[in-house]
């Protein structure tokens, strides 16, 4: 009996914590959302990312706060002798909150550190095959998003997507959709949706439409998306989120369910605007 009055009380000392921990984010959180946001920052917002006078008004005031509260959590480090300074920092924020926007979020509870490096990087893998086999090889990368805690940007493939909002392809937009992945587990291609009820459908729009993209990269026909997408689920799932920011009018003429499951995810529709 005192075994178990003492696991139950651990246990209701736990959730506490959690409860009180929880209250005090988001006082923390609010307070920040309350202080003004900064001149600078609204310049750079309108030097860095051309869509930010497209949004409603509603959305700006929303990516602002969320930008505050981001760059209040986040540590940014520079790279390859690259120094961090507002112009890198809110301009990836800003990319990464709009992937927040009219939802209830933690803001990216897993992540603790952006990377930034000047330019495309390289990653050195070592690779051992089912026979012991070891090899080594690498890739020159704009981006990558780590289960633990971090994310790798380029900052001149940041420059270069965010000063093109149509063109389907943004490097910030496609790590941090990993992120939402990664928040439910590994990366898989299904984020946490909100309701049990909604991966049924989920599953069946986006394995169909993956399906259809891995055959169009083996046979070389055209698709919206990129064939980088048809690696596996998870990043299929990050080039569809950058078209459905970046090309939603051709998106959802092309592939209306798939857009319809986005919007409901992200809870946005990008149509409204352009």
């Amino acid at each position: 009996m005192l075994a178990i009055l003492i696991t139950l009380t651990a246990g209701a000392s736990a959730i506490g914590w959690i409860l009180s921990q929880s209250w005090r984010d988001r006082r923390r959180r609010n307070k920040i959302r309350a202080k003004p946001f900064p001149k600078e920052w609204r310049t750079i917002l309108k030097k860095r990312m051309p869509y930010f006078r497209s949004l409603p008004s509603d959305l700006q005031l929303q990516l602002k706060k969320h930008i505050q509260v981001f760059l209040a959590e986040k540590q940014f480090v520079g790279c390859d002798g690259l120094e961090i300074d507002d112009e890198i920092r809110v301009t990836i924020a800003a990319q990464a909150c709009l992937l927040l926007l009219n939802r209830q979020t933690d803001y990216y509870p897993n992540l603790r550190q952006i990377l930034v490096y000047p330019s495309a990087f390289i990653v050195r893998q070592q690779q051992r095959d089912a026979n012991g086999l070891e090899w080594h090889s690498q890739r020159l990368l704009a981006g990558e998003s780590w289960g633990q805690g971090k994310v790798v940007l380029s900052w001149q493939n940041t420059l270069d997507d965010a000063a093109d909002p149509a063109d389907g392809r943004n490097v910030v937009i496609h790590e941090f959709a990993h992120q939402l992945d990664q928040e439910a587990g590994d990366a898989n291609g299904a984020p946490r949706l909100g309701e049990f009820n909604a991966y049924p459908v989920w599953s069946q729009v986006l394995g169909q439409e993956f399906a259809k993209l891995q055959a169009q990269a083996a046979s070389g026909e055209p698709s919206l998306f990129s064939y980088y997408g048809a690696t596996n689920p998870a990043e299929f799932f990050a080039v569809i989120s950058e078209v459905f920011f970046e090309q939603p009018q051709q998106m959802k003429a092309d592939y209306p369910e798939l857009y319809q499951e986005l919007s409901r995810f992200y809870r946005l529709d990008p149509l409204n605007w352009q």
